[in-house]
């Protein structure tokens, strides 16, 4: 009986989240009264896009379009047809949104609204992202998405909000990318473990699991044997200096002394962060825990809400197990190359390949 009327009471939100947005006001309108036919067209468009009338919009938007080709309203009018798709929603307008807003981006980068429409693009591949131990590909598409928010309109009035989301994503992959260091760590797979974990916290720094990351890390360069006893202290060191407030740092001193090796001091402003990090995180409600297998989206309350996100693309990293092709005997040095300027150089100076190679000493 309690779980019908669970299902009753979200079926009904859910059916009032639906209405209130298809009949949601637009974000940008156009204010001048006029009564000239292209601003009528609009106004009729905008008004249908509003009721959730979205099929009869874009075919009114796309009249003023083609019939008023040099229209004050067309950059008006492309922008709304990408929302008219991005409010439809499914796979299909989410696909036409994507495309139409990019582009918009294209034709009008400098109008105010482009910044929106990469925010749009943003918030399609985020609202589709999976859970940590999924197909992260949507998760590395919002990832880019949102990066491009904050190289192309770093000071739009939406730079924030898509900082944080992007603190959210990288949450997802340095999560998704931990389940895997930690399984090569419990089957024995040291090094492919330490280089895991590792390139965990080069990428992702703000990573709510981040210590222990570290923490596997050095104890996998120590279960490697002596020969890699220089990284797992450079390890242990990197978690007590950056995260000194972890609950494995006290260990990781222990394992420095263990291994004779200076015990370096607590970063003040990575404590600062971290003591932040602590007093402002969300939790996650009784309710989302209870219905959390039925959401598709991951749960983003442990992500970090300060610190600039990484904005680089992720490095591949080699194991230390495996030889570096630059040890390896061979040619070592720089190629240079001089332009000739004698004229007769080819036919006076001696060539390369007709010169008697050295004899090879029998064995």
């Amino acid at each position: 009986m309690r779980f019908l009327k669970l299902s009753v009471t979200i079926a009904a939100a859910l059916t009032v989240s639906s209405c209130a947005f298809k009949h949601k006001k637009y974000e940008n309108p156009i204010t001048a009264q006029t009564q000239q036919p292209d601003k009528i067209l609009f106004d009729k468009g905008i008004k249908d896009l509003e009721k959730g009338r979205y099929e009869i919009a874009r075919i009114t938007l796309n009249t003023l379009m083609n019939t008023y080709e040099s229209s004050e309203y067309m950059a008006k009018a492309k922008l709304a047809i990408a929302d008219a798709w991005y409010r439809e929603g499914g796979a299909r307008g989410r696909a036409q949104a994507e495309a139409d807003y990019k582009d918009f981006i294209l034709f009008y980068p400098t109008m105010p609204e482009a910044a929106e429409s990469q925010e749009k693009l943003c918030k399609i591949h985020y609202q589709q992202m999976d859970k940590p131990d999924r197909d992260p590909n949507e998760g590395l598409r919002a990832e880019q998405e949102c990066r491009q928010v904050l190289v192309q309109f770093p000071n739009s009035k939406f730079a924030p909000e898509v900082e944080q989301l992007l603190r959210n994503v990288q949450e997802i992959l340095a999560d998704s990318e931990m389940r895997v260091g930690s399984f090569y760590y419990s089957r024995g797979s040291l090094a492919s473990a330490a280089n895991r974990l590792g390139g965990v916290v080069d990428q992702y720094p703000l990573y709510s699991r981040a210590d222990e990351a570290l923490w596997l890390e050095g104890n996998s360069f120590t279960r490697l044997g002596p020969r890699y006893r220089q990284q797992a202290g450079d390890t242990y060191a990197r978690l007590v200096r950056d995260y000194p407030l972890s609950d494995f740092a006290d260990q990781a001193k222990s394992r420095l002394k263990t291994l004779e090796m200076p015990v370096p001091t607590g970063d003040s402003a990575a404590e600062a962060r971290m003591r932040f990090e602590k007093e402002n995180r969300t939790r996650q409600g009784t309710f989302r825990r209870l219905t959390g297998f039925i959401h598709q989206n991951p749960d983003t309350s442990a992500a970090a809400k300060s610190g600039a996100p990484q904005m680089n693309p992720p490095k591949q990293n080699i194991p230390v197990t495996v030889p570096v092709p630059g040890s390896q005997a061979g040619f070592q040095g720089d190629v240079t190359v001089t332009p000739v300027t004698d004229p007769a150089a080819l036919e006076n100076n001696p060539d390369a390949r007709q010169q008697p190679q050295p004899a090879k000493p029998k064995p």
